[in-house]
């Protein structure tokens, strides 16, 4: 027996505010481009949440974009899925299971892309969701009057253009479109994309007007780790205890972030499903939050992954279990990122609260994260995630951060490798040997193989244009840099850390 709409009338209609009946008949509000693990454990269990309390009161309509796979699950489904969501927060485990009842219906842009065009003349349409990789939003030749066009900016033309005509130009039936694509200013690149491609295709003024002064494009960001399946073990358990099967069911670690970037007050209003939750929030600037995450989350992670593999842990849940390893990343984290980026009306309490929240999600004992796969275009994400923060530190305490300095370090160790073949490059560790998947890997391979490791690290300090800036001018940098390194050789990674902790205690 597969999950169905019976079974939120039977056992499991305790979690609706509504009745089934209620639920179901609700207009479709959103249309949403995708149907990926991300959007449907992020924005659409957020619409589901708020349906449930009676707030939204809105459904999505998913189009699938790609040929492949059909929308057979969904239907056999009628939309539901389960949705797992496990981790900790706040120190407590939390294993908990939702039936997400908010999507209407799927359609398959490639079988029936007038069926998503007719959804333009839905008078309740207001939402325009996406996520179709970062690829997606970019500007390719297309034909916005094919059946369908190639791209989404193709896409999200053809049905606003669809919509102008039917509603005449009102401006009052324009959308709130919120992008969720993992790019910087998602929002705004978007709407320029579709903006010139409606100048592309030679579309009306009156459009053009419609389309700019109707519609809010927003920047957003999100935030949760959504591994999707469960290991087939684990789900065949689950469902054999829920008492029926499901194709569509994921899994998401407890913490959940949607911001929204806009200044109008009728966005806050349309996409009324933010006070539902603390996880949805709706700002005139959300640099902060992406400052937060870029730095304490994705810029700990880079700091810390070639030491924690080289360390042998395989997993950072793993790394977490250990005292010395959760130890080393908590003062990374405290005293030495969280006293660089605070300011411009981020506060030393904001910045810890979220270090404190990434924490919870490093120990989520139900996520295997694997370390080498955070090491992947490692030398990119060092410049990208953690120059700005390196060079603020110097800039306002004049000293070198020690954290940051072992971190350095060990990534320098960890790109040691050799050529292993088809232009490819594996370093070697007590373990056995890894992969080293980085644009840079030959550089430090003829590196490694040519200079002692002071010249080394003088070398690789010195490169410009991966920093932005020569690192050999920061103060006692490159002398702590190499210190670290000579103990990573000499002694390894366990010894080195355990007496890195007992030589930065603090009193």
């Amino acid at each position: 027996m597969y999950l169905s709409r019976s079974l939120l009338r039977g056992p499991y209609g305790d979690q609706l505010k509504a009745s089934p009946e209620e639920l179901f008949s609700l207009p479709e509000k959103v249309l949403q481009f995708g149907t990926g693990v991300l959007l449907r454990g992020l924005p659409d269990f957020y619409i589901d949440k708020a349906n449930k309390q009676g707030v939204f009161n809105g459904r999505i309509v998913v189009v699938k974009s790609t040929s492949s796979g059909g929308a057979d699950a969904f239907d056999r489904q009628q939309g539901l899925y389960t949705h797992v969501i496990r981790g900790i927060d706040k120190g407590e485990v939390v294993d908990e299971v939702i039936i997400n009842a908010s999507i209407s219906r799927v359609i398959s842009a490639a079988s029936d892309w007038n069926a998503v065009l007719e959804c333009a003349t839905n008078p309740d349409m207001q939402v325009i969701i996406s996520n179709t990789t970062e690829v997606g939003i970019t500007l390719v030749e297309d034909n916005i009057h094919a059946d369908p066009p190639v791209s989404f900016p193709g896409k999200l033309l053809s049905f606003l253009y669809k919509r102008f005509r039917h509603f005449n130009g009102d401006r009052e039936r324009g959308l709130v479109i919120v992008p969720t694509e993992l790019i910087t200013d998602n929002g705004k690149k978007l709407e320029a994309i579709v903006l010139e491609l409606a100048h592309q295709h030679g579309l009306e003024s009156a459009f053009m007007d419609w389309l700019e002064n109707a519609n809010t494009f927003c920047n957003t960001l999100v935030d949760r780790i959504v591994p999707g399946k469960l290991p087939e073990d684990e789900h065949q358990a689950l469902c054999k205890k829920l008492g029926y099967e499901d194709e569509l069911l994921i899994m998401s670690e407890v913490y959940g972030l949607w911001a929204i970037e806009t200044t109008r007050e009728k966005v806050r209003e349309v996409l009324s499903f933010h006070v539902c939750d603390e996880g949805v929030v709706i700002l005139p600037d959300i640099h902060m939050h992406r400052e937060l995450k870029l730095r304490l989350l994705n810029g700990s992670h880079t700091f810390t992954c070639g030491l924690a593999y080289l360390h042998g842990f395989k997993t950072v849940k793993e790394a977490m279990q250990e005292d010395r390893f959760s130890e080393f990343i908590t003062r990374l984290m405290k005293q030495e990122i969280v006293p660089a980026i605070i300011g411009d009306g981020l506060t030393t309490g904001m910045a810890e609260e979220f270090a404190d929240k990434v924490l919870d999600r490093y120990r989520n004992p139900f996520l295997d994260h694997q370390w080498i796969n955070i090491t992947l275009q490692y030398t990119g994400k060092m410049a990208m995630r953690n120059m700005p923060i390196l060079r603020s530190y110097f800039n306002r305490y004049q000293q070198v951060p020690p954290a940051m300095a072992l971190g350095f370090a060990a990534y320098l160790l960890f790109m040691k490798g050799q050529p292993s073949g088809d232009h490819r490059y594996a370093g070697s560790s007590d373990w056995g040997p890894y992969p080293i998947n980085d644009e840079q890997a030959a550089f430090f391979s003829t590196s490694w193989s040519t200079l002692a490791p002071e010249l080394l690290v003088k070398t690789i300090l010195g490169q410009t244009e991966w920093w932005g800036s020569d690192l050999n001018e920061y103060p006692g940098w490159a002398h702590s840099v190499n210190h670290q390194l000579a103990r990573l050789l000499n002694d390894g990674p366990r010894k080195v850390l355990r007496e890195y902790l007992i030589e930065n205690s603090v009193a």
